[in-house]
């Protein structure tokens, strides 16, 4: 008996710390929290980023579709570069308490869809960080870290290097009409790095997408306390396509890329075929860069006012079921492949899907996942071009003689259309 229970006692150990470094992601763990937004409180939408012992402040807000309240609860934990448990204790990244109840929510207001808001901002006189670096943002009820909610990823930097950044044409000639480019300098003076090729790390994402990051380990080479990053072969970005986008701030006429509305008891928004967008030009279209906004064009605060409605998809892919499936993505659903963003096919030779959405403007775009080889791309349906506007978020990492974290000491922002 004492060997059965030693047993399932080692496997659970086995299943806890497998489970325990598995990096954190942005994620929603129940079906009824939506619309979850999480951005630098001076511009919304924009990257979670704040300035360690600053004024600067993050805002979190989602909606809970059950009604009334409940208690949620919050906390951050520091990782690493890969996001990854530090595994440091509570007391050595926070300057206050471990948690904290969600006590602002209201219920919304004039809506066919009953819906509470909650909303909280960061830091604030809890949950403060006391190092720089990445942080989990972790959202669970009564207290209970089983009981999750959701997760989003905050960013917290101590600028201690300088970072030089620019976007050219790619090295390789055959990608020369389809890739974007990266080249970064990092000057460190006044940093105390003992090895620049292991004390110092580099991470580069388009879009503020992780998936499509690269984490640059070593640098091209080193000059004085610079170092180079601009090997051919390094932070070569596949440029894509514009995202398409619908909006929907007034659900009382069409606008642009919507059909038609239906208002009954619930509300229902038919959109426009979209069409296989992988053609030999690029097309100028004007983006949001994969983000959606929450706005109410007939309300006055869309956090409590903005209705919910059926949003209809339908993709004219030219490709047949037999070949693979598209997926609808965009920043408002954390660009995951799932079942709820899994698209269905009918007898017309398209494909269709429906997704329940708050009022507002949204991004959005199609990834191919083939049968044969069950890669996902995100350009089969879409195309690919040097041309398109992107924007590039890059993150300096820096581990300090004897520590056992990670710091974030530089962040620089980049947009291709104002170099």
């Amino acid at each position: 008996m004492k060997k059965i229970i030693y047993l399932l006692s080692l496997i659970f150990l086995i299943c806890f710390n497998a489970f325990s470094q598995t990096p954190y992601t942005n994620a929603v763990y129940r079906h009824e929290i939506k619309s979850v937004v999480f951005y630098n409180t001076d511009k919304p939408a924009s990257f979670p980023i704040i300035t360690l012992n600053s004024t600067e402040q993050v805002v979190l807000g989602f909606d809970d579709l059950t009604g009334g309240s409940r208690n949620f609860y919050y906390t951050i934990e520091h990782c690493d570069a890969n996001w990854n448990p530090s595994n440091l204790s509570p007391a050595e990244y926070l300057q206050s308490f471990t948690n904290d109840r969600i006590f602002d929510y209201r219920y919304s207001t004039a809506t066919f869809q009953k819906y509470t808001h909650y909303e909280v901002k960061l830091p604030n006189d809890n949950i403060a960080p006391k190092i720089p670096g990445n942080y989990i943002l972790k959202v669970y009820e009564d207290g209970d870290e089983a009981k999750m909610i959701l997760t989003r990823r905050l960013y917290v930097v101590s600028k201690k290097v300088n970072v030089a950044a620019n976007v050219t044409a790619s090295n390789n000639v055959a990608a020369r009409r389809t890739n974007q480019k990266l080249n970064l300098t990092i000057d460190y003076t006044g940093l105390n790095v003992q090895n620049p090729n292991h004390d110092l790390r580099v991470f580069v994402m388009q879009n503020a997408r992780p998936e499509t990051g690269y984490m640059n380990t070593q640098p091209t080479y080193i000059r004085g306390n610079q170092l180079v990053y601009n090997d051919v072969n390094i932070n070569d970005f596949s440029g894509r396509n514009e995202f398409r986008h619908f909006d929907t701030r007034s659900l009382k006429l069409n606008s642009e890329h919507i059909s038609k509305i239906y208002r009954d008891t619930a509300n229902t928004v038919v959109l426009l075929t979209d069409p296989n967008r992988n053609l030999p030009n690029y097309i100028l279209l004007y983006d949001n860069d994969g983000k959606f906004f929450i706005i109410n064009q007939d309300g006055n605060d869309p956090r409590v006012d903005a209705d919910y409605a059926h949003v209809y998809f339908t993709l004219a892919a030219n490709k047949p079921e037999t070949q693979g499936t598209p997926y609808i993505v965009g920043q408002f659903n954390d660009y995951k492949l799932d079942e709820n963003s899994r698209m269905q096919y009918d007898a017309a030779g398209r494909f269709y899907t429906h997704l329940f959405l708050k009022q507002g403007v949204y991004d959005y775009q199609y990834v191919w996942v083939d049968n044969a080889t069950q890669r996902a791309s995100d350009t089969a349906l879409e195309g690919n071009y040097f041309e398109t506007e992107n924007e590039y978020q890059v993150l300096v990492y820096y581990r300090p003689p004897g520590a056992r974290w990670e710091e974030l000491v530089g962040y620089s922002f980049l947009n291709t259309a104002k170099q």
